[in-house]
């Protein structure tokens, strides 16, 4: 004999249970024919975002550090400024990493993309954030401060072309080196891949900043360089950024462990991929 509290609760059930089926039949219909309600686009708008924000901070407080330096008397020094960027690249890494990869740098996402470990079709989605994330700081810091030719915070060869070409190539190679190593080979010790990356950054800044700026980054120079309408110099910090970190990753990818005999790589070019 079923009593009337249990008829009700039954009834209850049952028009739960027919509720949550035709939610859940809802749901699945957004997730297969509305575009917007896909998980994959939320994802990737995520990692978008996640690259405009942090690309954003970096350039605010990395371009930020060398416009006070200049501004307010040398105060912070070339020290201080190359321990800027090294400590805002480390706490970003250890910030969105998890969300985006951390890349801030269109010539990283071209490089991993390159060697097969992220994505080729949102590469243009990760460079537009980044561009935009420079852009906007850029822009920033000239709203706050009143920024002359002499305080340009932006990336100019002190020498020649050529030698800031080179400088900028080898500096970005290494970074390529040391990110390849932390970010993409399984046997590194991944909690420590953040430390390992900034530590690289504030030693690049420190030997190069004084020749070339040591941008080892497209959007880190095209944003100030936008903002302030000043391009002398500026394919040295395109080009140099990813000739240097494509050779970096490929440097790195001699030394990936594989278990497949040299002429077999050869044969497959895997070198280039993964192994």
């Amino acid at each position: 004999m079923v009593t009337k509290t249990e008829g009700i609760e039954e009834e209850q059930i049952s028009k739960m249970e027919s509720g949550f089926t035709k939610t859940n039949s809802s749901s699945q219909s957004d997730e297969n024919g509305g575009f917007c309600s896909s998980l994959a686009v939320v994802t990737t708008a995520q990692k978008v975002l996640a690259e405009l924000f942090g690309t954003y901070f970096l350039i605010f407080a990395g371009c930020g550090s060398v416009a006070v330096n200049k501004l307010y008397g040398e105060k912070i020094t070339h020290p201080g400024i190359s321990a800027t960027w090294g400590l805002t690249v480390m706490a970003l890494i250890y910030t969105v990493g998890h969300v985006s990869g951390a890349h801030f740098n269109p010539a990283v996402s071209i490089t991993l993309a390159t060697f097969r470990r992220f994505p080729w079709k949102e590469v243009p989605l990760y460079i537009i954030a980044q561009l935009l994330g420079s852009i906007l700081a850029s822009y920033t810091l000239c709203v706050m401060f009143d920024v002359t030719s002499a305080a340009y915070f932006g990336t100019l060869p002190v020498g020649s072309n050529g030698q800031s070409l080179a400088i900028e190539i080898i500096i970005s190679s290494l970074l390529m080196f040391v990110v390849s190593a932390v970010a993409t080979d399984s046997r590194a010790n991944a909690d420590l891949g953040g430390i390992a990356v900034g530590i690289t950054i504030m030693l690049n800044v420190f030997v190069a900043g004084p020749i070339s700026g040591a941008s080892m980054n497209p959007a880190r120079s095209i944003g100030p360089a936008i903002v302030r309408h000043t391009y002398k110099g500026l394919w040295v910090y395109i080009i140099g950024p990813i000739i240097g970190t494509i050779a970096g990753g490929f440097a790195y990818n001699l030394l990936r462990f594989t278990n497949k005999p040299l002429s077999e790589l050869a044969k497959n070019r895997s070198l280039c991929g993964r192994t």
